[in-house]
């Protein structure tokens, strides 16, 4: 493939971000635009929520899904996949596992849903990371734009908010500008954004990449309106016991790729995700055991997914 910058066609993609950002000041303008925007909280209702190493794609006229989005990413990227001429559209939420799978995988799901829709271009959207002391962001940056450089298509980087324009100086220390983002589906707008309720089997989908599950999985059915959860295992976490028994700093510092800048959720999530993996160390066996995926269909009343036997 050929990675499209700034409407011209790229022999070799960007060394780093920041000469990308030099040679082509257009990206600056609409990460400006992005950081400008105040971020919304974004309500279950509508909204499909991906984890950390997911994707999800859709199509405009999905009448459960209004809204992807994801948020609680510091040295991650969230990637946007999206056809122009059908609308359709997938969003990952990626940390430098399974990358080059990835980008396959979502052009391949955009591609498929804009069968038979008018022509149009894939446009390819970067969010996230931000100017971190071990250069992480920096390093995935390089890594999604490659893994997209070598797909069989044309691709055109249309927004890239990553690294110094996602980032603001408060005090001595560096932080990420935007933590979430959020799709609307109808319009392609992507928008700064918050999501309290995160969806079902957090702590189990916080498991999977915890316990190193390398794979991003695509946990969307938008032609059943299905969210779907797994089969999948992981390898037991040897020490869970002594891992909760650490202080508070002790599970930041040694679990976050960017302990400075984190929220303040993430050590109470990490908390919860651990004991789940202390209570079910072969979810092969106590959750998913019949090994069938956990399904589930939007509540139209409350708009919460509800689990359903399919």
């Amino acid at each position: 493939m050929v990675l499209v910058v700034n409407g011209v066609l790229q022999e070799d993609i960007p060394t780093d971000s920041r000469s990308l950002y030099v040679a082509h000041p257009v990206y600056r303008e609409t990460a400006a635009q992005l950081r400008s925007m105040p971020a919304k909280l974004v309500g279950p209702m509508g909204l499909l929520y991906v984890r950390q190493r997911e994707m999800a794609a859709t199509l405009p006229h999905d009448k459960n899904v209004s809204i992807i989005g994801s948020d609680d990413m510091t040295t991650c990227i969230i990637v946007v996949v999206r056809h122009s001429g059908s609308g359709a559209a997938a969003l990952a939420h990626l940390d430098g596992a399974g990358t080059e799978d990835a980008a396959a995988a979502m052009i391949q799901r955009v591609t498929e849903l804009a069968l038979g829709f008018p022509e149009g271009r894939l446009e390819l959207q970067l969010v996230g990371g931000y100017s971190d002391p071990r250069n992480y962001s920096e390093e995935l940056f390089c890594n999604i734009l490659s893994a997209f450089h070598k797909q069989p298509v044309e691709i055109d980087l249309t927004i890239c908010c990553v690294g110094e324009l996602n980032t603001t100086i408060r005090g001595s220390t560096q932080w990420p500008v935007i933590y979430g983002i959020g799709l609307n589906v109808k319009t392609g707008e992507i928008f700064p954004a918050t999501f309290p309720d995160k969806g079902p089997d957090q702590a189990l989908r916080c498991a999977r990449h915890l316990t190193g599950g390398q794979q991003v999985l695509d946990v969307y059915d938008c032609t059943l309106g299905l969210l779907r959860i797994g089969p999948f295992n992981y390898d037991p976490l040897r020490g869970v016991d002594l891992w909760l028994a650490q202080s508070d700093q002790f599970i930041l510092q040694h679990l976050s790729t960017a302990p400075e800048v984190e929220l303040p959720h993430f050590v109470s999530q990490v908390r919860a995700t651990l004991k789940y993996i202390q209570d079910n160390q072969f979810p092969a066996v106590t959750v998913f055991r019949d090994n069938r995926p956990h399904y589930y269909r939007r509540d139209e009343t409350t708009g919460v997914w509800q689990p359903i036997r399919y």
